[in-house]
């Protein structure tokens, strides 16, 4: 998760950097669903929220919220006073239908339904989303859905970047050669694809969810894990398969996240535990197949 702003400081930043802004009652946003504002280039608004009421086991390992379970929503001003919603809810399977028929009722898509993780205990759900229309009904809409499940609902905690990392990141970012950040004890890296991306007929800038996201954890001794998705077209699908797999880096899950994305994507979800230089090595060598910035 980015830095955390409070509302009110994101809502004057917005201001100077996109008039629509100034059509969106952010603070109330942000009131509704209980969340500070991070706020990102090109006036995208995130809202998140982990789920640490989970204690996920794979492989041994529990999985940090950071790692590969934290629900997030994701809003920009598109007309007037309107917003494009887009977001990824982490759900146990008992959750997924209740959760769906309230987005349903709010008039919010899903847009996916799937595993990005194998193997673990409790297994979860990854429930994508995109909605359009006002931003104060769809903020209570998503409110109402989430809190269908057993996601924790309060202020999370402040930001929790300072808990140590165990293992040296620096050599990860080096050998990647795109430089990430600590939240909570997960190093992120968060790499966008070269050319322009659109949903709906809509650009969708940085934080929408469309860039590559490579995230590790300590594993416990010299070890760390890493999981998270590759974004790409479809003549790199299999190239960037072959490469993890030539690394012992697990594809986990291949699928779409949105309906009318331009151009087509596939979603490719890896999982990997080892030598933190080693994974990143074999991720670098999966990631000089992608067009990326």
């Amino acid at each position: 998760m980015r830095t955390l702003c409070t509302t009110a400081l994101i809502s004057v930043l917005g201001l100077a950097i996109n008039p629509a802004s100034a059509q969106v009652d952010w603070p109330e946003v942000g009131e509704i669903l209980a969340r500070p504002v991070s706020g990102q280039a090109e006036e995208v608004h995130r809202f998140g929220f982990p789920r640490t009421d989970l204690e996920v086991v794979l492989d041994g390992i529990n999985v940090m919220p950071g790692l590969a379970l934290g629900t997030w929503l994701a809003f920009h001003p598109s007309d007037d006073d309107k917003v494009m919603v887009m977001g990824d809810l982490v759900l146990l399977e008992d959750e997924v239908n209740p959760v769906m028929k309230r987005l349903a009722e709010g008039g919010v898509e899903v847009t996916a339904i799937h595993n990005h993780l194998l193997r673990a205990q409790p297994f979860p759900m990854y429930m994508h989303v995109e909605a359009h229309g006002d931003p104060i009904e769809l903020a209570r809409t998503f409110r109402d859905a989430i809190a269908l499940s057993e996601t924790p609902m309060d202020n999370p905690a402040a930001n929790s970047a300072e808990q140590g990392l165990g293992f040296n990141s620096e050599i990860i970012a080096q050998v990647l050669g795109h430089e990430g950040s600590a939240d909570g004890g997960v190093y992120k890296v968060s790499i966008p694809r070269a050319a322009p991306i659109s949903e709906d007929g809509m650009a969708l800038p940085a934080g929408m969810g469309a860039e590559i996201a490579i995230n590790f954890q300590s594993a416990g001794g010299d070890e760390a894990a890493t999981t998270g998705d590759f974004v790409l077209t479809a003549e790199e699908v299999n190239p960037v398969l072959r490469a993890l797999r030539d690394n012992d880096i697990e594809v986990t899950a291949l699928h779409n996240h949105m309906l009318e994305e331009e151009p087509r994507l596939f979603f490719m979800h890896f999982w990997g535990v080892g030598a933190p230089e080693a994974l990143a090595r074999g991720l670098k060598s999966a990631l000089d197949l992608v067009d990326v910035q």
